[in-house]
């Protein structure tokens, strides 16, 4: 830009810090076009801020696909001054699926390590918390809209479990599963840096990290106003209506 205005780059540079402009940042972003987003944004934050009672509000969603990615070779550890190293290139042993269904009020995450992601793997993740949770407790479960969780043999094993209830986020709105927090938390503090020779070492990994979580668990807090949140979603279609 400099070039072709004929002035200098420290020029441009202040003239964009005045401006509050920063062209060499790009954010990315997907609204939603869900019919009915603000009933069933409401119907998720009333379950997270006021859940029933006698009953048990879990989040639900899988982190599929993780791969077990071991370095070409070894990286060398922190030193003063100096950031650890490690090779951008890597070798892939596999892959693995992590289930897992956090506990909005009490914190603690029901977690399991399967090979695929399609409905029979969802269905026995779903028998495995039935085993979990207490019984006599209804089970309201918040999952996306994902066709695997609305396969015809998911609903009928719904329909042999009356204490179950699923409430499906609206599309394109994955950040309203608070699950997907504790992925964000595991890929950060065990996956992005992790070396890992086999998809055992991968699930021992993860497993671990369900059990270190479930030590110390922290209920999920949702502070956010869903009023504000549908007010900024429709300024956004607003806008991208009048570009078209």
């Amino acid at each position: 830009m400099a070039k072709q205005v004929g002035i200098s780059p420290s020029s441009v540079q202040r003239i964009w810090r005045s401006h509050r402009l920063q062209p060499h940042r790009l954010r990315q972003f997907k609204l939603s076009n869900y019919p009915a987003f603000a009933e069933k944004l409401h119907d998720l934050v009333g379950l997270y801020v006021d859940p029933p009672k006698h009953a048990i509000v879990l989040s639900v969603d899988e982190k599929s696909q993780i791969q077990a990615l071991d370095r070409t070779q070894p990286g060398l550890p922190i030193k003063p001054g100096k950031a650890g190293t490690m090779t951008h290139d890597f070798k892939g042993n596999g892959t693995t699926t992590l289930f897992a269904a956090l506990n909005v009020l009490g914190g603690a995450v029901i977690g399991r390590n399967m090979q695929r992601y399609r409905h029979p793997e969802f269905i026995r993740f779903l028998n495995e918390i039935e085993r979990t949770v207490p019984a006599g407790k209804m089970i309201h479960a918040i999952v996306d809209n994902y066709a695997t969780h609305k396969h015809p043999k998911v609903k009928a094993w719904l329909a042999r479990h009356s204490r179950w209830v699923l409430h499906f986020t609206p599309t394109s709105c994955s950040w309203a599963n608070a699950v997907g927090g504790f992925f964000a938390k595991l890929t950060r503090r065990r996956l992005k840096r992790g070396v890992f020779r086999s998809v055992f070492d991968l699930q021992y990994v993860t497993n671990a990290y369900v059990r270190e979580n479930n030590n110390d668990p922290k209920p999920f807090k949702w502070t956010a106003d869903p009023d504000k949140i549908i007010a900024a979603v429709n300024r956004w279609h607003q806008v991208l209506d009048s570009l078209h």
